[in-house]
């Protein structure tokens, strides 16, 4: 029988062999990683395999750097930062289509070529889901129009404007991320693809230009959604009188028919005379159901009876007419202290007279058609 202390030593000189190889394995494990791998750079602009990168303002080089090497873009966080000290880029948001190994090099190229930048929409105060011809201008492009520029990898590879206004039509209002107090109001409008006008707010957005039309509609209004409701939206609308939705139209017409400064003087006119249940009578209304649209418009034109006509209808036009900035949701939240049932632009410096009474307000619009402000050029 083979002594106990003699099985001991075996065992331990077999545990120490162990350690020993274990030691080698990990000493050359982190060798490796630290000489190999922590300077690795891939060669070439990749194998073809896209990756979707995005980049949020205040991102930067060195943060994106290991998201990059863990999506295989590149082969090290070394060999990035090294590439981009030469020119010190900064980056603009958006999503960048990227390969899979890419030199750290052409990575940067990617990352900095304003050409390649998609999903990145910059929305204006005001903007409507539709083009716009204006009579004696150019015609402005409506939010379709600006989404589907910004899905493009190449000219044959776009989402349309038909994509998107079928994915509206089409989807439920919950599913395109509408907010609860306007679901209602949304499924009124039917198939109509402006059913969720005003309902994306100004200002700059962000999506994957791969999703699809749904998901694309469903980022701008479910992110738009948590925008005007940061505003305090649903407790001012309690207060003011209003639903969350008509708060959101009746910031639509601020926007549209109120020059800057007097955002909040307007509001309240809105507010006065809804509470005394008389028509609104804005021509931004009458202009929305138009083919062109100027500031002044037709007997014709305001008997047309629609949707949003404020001199054909009672209270508030049907859904919002444009997109209303954060200044005009405030204003509508926060209004003005007067008694203003009536207001006009007197002249082509913006200037504005406010009045109760309508005598003095025609005598205003008298003053503004000699300024030339309200001269129709149909």
């Amino acid at each position: 029988m083979e002594p106990k202390y003699r099985r001991r030593r075996q065992r331990a000189g077999a545990l120490a062999i162990a350690l020993v190889i274990l030691l080698i394995g990990v000493t050359g494990y982190v060798w490796y990683q630290r000489s190999v791998v922590a300077d690795r750079d891939f060669v070439g602009s990749g194998n073809g395999n896209i990756v979707m990168v995005r980049v949020d303002a205040g991102d930067s080089i060195y943060s994106l750097a290991p998201e990059l090497v863990d999506k295989g873009v590149i082969g090290s966080r070394r060999a990035l930062v090294q590439a981009a000290e030469v020119t010190q880029p900064s980056l603009q948001q958006g999503y960048y289509p990227l390969q899979e190994k890419m030199s750290a090099k052409e990575a940067l190229k990617a990352l900095t070529n304003d050409d390649l930048r998609r999903g990145v929409v910059d929305i204006p105060n005001g903007l409507t889901l539709d083009d716009v011809r204006v009579v004696g201008g150019n015609a402005r492009k409506g939010i379709y129009s600006l989404v589907s520029a910004q899905t493009c990898q190449d000219k044959q590879n776009c989402v349309s404007v038909d994509d998107l206004k079928n994915a509206v039509t089409n989807t439920s209002p919950e599913e395109l991320g509408v907010p609860s107090w306007a679901i209602d109001a949304v499924n009124k409008r039917g198939k109509d693809p402006r059913r969720i006008e005003g309902l994306i707010a100004p200002g700059v957005h962000l999506f994957d230009p791969t999703m699809s039309p749904v998901d694309i509609m469903k980022d701008l209004v479910s992110d738009s959604a948590r925008v005007f409701e940061d505003t305090g939206l649903v407790a001012s609308a309690k207060k003011v009188g209003l639903s969350p939705y008509d708060v959101i139209i009746a910031a639509s017409l601020v926007e549209r028919e109120a020059p800057a400064g007097d955002f909040d003087k307007v509001a309240r006119v809105i507010l006065n005379r809804l509470n005394i249940k008389q028509k609104l009578e804005f021509d931004s209304t009458v202009n929305y159901g138009l083919d062109e649209q100027e500031v002044a418009t037709t007997d014709a034109d305001r008997q047309r009876e629609t949707p949003w006509n404020t001199y054909a209808k009672q209270g508030l036009p049907d859904t919002p007419i444009a997109s209303p900035g954060l200044q005009a949701l405030h204003a509508v939240e926060n209004p003005a202290q007067g008694d203003w049932l009536y207001f006009v632009t007197v002249d082509k410096n913006g200037r504005t007279v406010f009045n109760r009474d309508f005598a003095a307000h025609e005598q205003a619009i008298e003053e503004s058609r000699a300024n030339g402000v309200l001269d129709s050029n149909r």
